[in-house]
């Protein structure tokens, strides 16, 4: 599963001139979306068990904040670039704009490996990353949360240390925490379930049946795990799961909770077609991850990394609809050819929704320092992605032009009023 060369800021930007063509947004308008507010970077020196030092990029991009404070994860990997990060940050100010939430867009980055690392240079690494920054984040300026390769614990880890830095109590400066220290229960899965309820919606405006609808899934992380066990409680038939070392496909269906526990148990998803529990009937095999993006299928969920749906494969794409639980999993050019094959589309700022959405869930409730149930998070959650597909569906219907457009359209006008009532430009 790997990403091709092509730049995901390019596609970002590709992305937001479009739709600021159809909103003739006025150019000094479009000049300030097309770049970051703030562009931070730095080396955080940690010290390593075996006593040597080594100094580790980071990063921390803040898109826009016309609408409220900068919101945004941060992940740690080898992978991680700058472009990238623009990217992310780019994509969360539509995000949070098109769920109505008040904040702005921003996105951090370690550039590492942190699948080498002991838990103790990690928790160096987390503490650096706040030293380094610290000075620009905090409740009303920019509230980070977990992405790829972090999780509660490195925010834990990020929050004791702001902490300490500012003298004060801030529970609100870090979203996805641990529940012990004011992070709320349902924010581990709540991307996941922001994805099924984004399907559910597109599923009623197609009519498809749950029992009758075959789904596939790249990605079998806590996004993707997390969207195939709500699927599959709900009835859709989940035919093919993979990780980033191969797939495994069974016509008849697979338990997404029997295949968790057999790749916890054998390291990869492919060694779980062995297991009967797992996968059973003639039907069936190991595939590959680009084998998955192609299956016939009535819809694609990838939930892994970005361009993985090209003008190289388009037209191999069989499903019905693609619903995107990855940030950029389908560049611009690839979004014609689906077009025109007239594959329905949920973008990634409305699929993926459900993770800044929970985030603001607990960023509220820190504030406050009054705290909701997981099912009482979940039904708000709902509701606040139900209406945002609905007013996405809606905007693409009156303009004509397909639903990734359509949610384009009602983020970006509304931080662009925002930008042009501040004045300043």
């Amino acid at each position: 599963m790997a990403t091709s060369a092509i730049n995901p800021l390019d596609s970002a930007r590709k992305q937001l001139r479009a739709a600021a063509a159809i909103l003739k947004i006025e150019p000094k308008v479009l000049a300030v979306l097309s770049e970051p507010k703030n562009e931070l970077t730095d080396d955080i020196p940690v010290k390593m068990d075996d006593g040597s030092t080594q100094n580790f990029n980071s990063l921390r991009v803040q898109h826009n904040d016309a609408l409220g404070p900068f919101k945004g994860g941060i992940r740690f990997g080898p992978g991680v670039s700058l472009d990238e990060v623009k990217a992310l940050a780019m994509w969360m100010t539509w995000k949070t704009s098109l769920a109505g939430l008040p904040f702005g867009g921003a996105k951090g980055g370690v550039i590492c490996d942190p699948k080498k690392f002991s838990k103790g240079e990690l928790e160096r690494l987390s503490r650096g990353y706040v030293q380094q920054f610290v000075e620009h984040l905090g409740p009303g300026k920019d509230i980070p949360a977990p992405d790829m390769y972090t999780n509660a614990q490195v925010m834990a880890w990020m929050l004791d240390e702001y902490e300490k830095l500012t003298g004060h109590h801030a529970p609100a400066a870090f979203t996805g925490k641990p529940v012990e220290l004011g992070g709320i229960g349902a924010r581990e899965s709540a991307t996941g379930y922001g994805g099924f309820v984004a399907v559910q919606q597109v599923s009623k405006l197609l009519k498809l049946k749950p029992k009758s609808t075959a789904v596939a899934i790249q990605g079998f992380g806590n996004v993707g795990h997390n969207a195939a066990q709500f699927l599959f409680d709900a009835g859709y038939k989940i035919v093919a799961l993979s990780d980033s070392q191969g797939a495994i496909y069974n016509k008849k269906g697979l338990n997404p909770a029997a295949a968790m526990t057999c790749k916890l148990e054998k390291g990869k998803i492919a060694e779980c077609y062995y297991r009967g529990s797992v996968v059973n009937g003639s039907k069936s095999g190991v595939i590959s991850n680009d084998e998955l993006l192609e299956l016939d299928v009535d819809i694609l969920i990838p939930a892994a990394l970005e361009n993985q749906i090209t003008a190289k494969n388009a037209n191999s794409i069989k499903a019905k609809v693609v619903v995107e639980l990855a940030n950029g999993p389908t560049t611009p050019e690839a979004d014609k050819i689906l077009q025109q094959k007239k594959t329905t589309v949920v973008p990634d700022v409305l699929a993926n929704a459900g993770g800044v959405v929970a985030s603001y869930f607990e960023w509220v409730q820190n504030n406050y320092g009054y705290y909701w149930t997981d099912d009482e998070v979940h039904d708000k959650l709902s509701k606040l992605v139900t209406a945002a597909f609905a007013k996405a569906v809606a905007e693409s219907g009156e303009h004509n032009v397909d639903i990734r457009t359509g949610a384009y359209l009602l983020a970006l006008s509304k931080v662009a009023r925002a930008i042009e009532l501040r004045g300043g430009i």
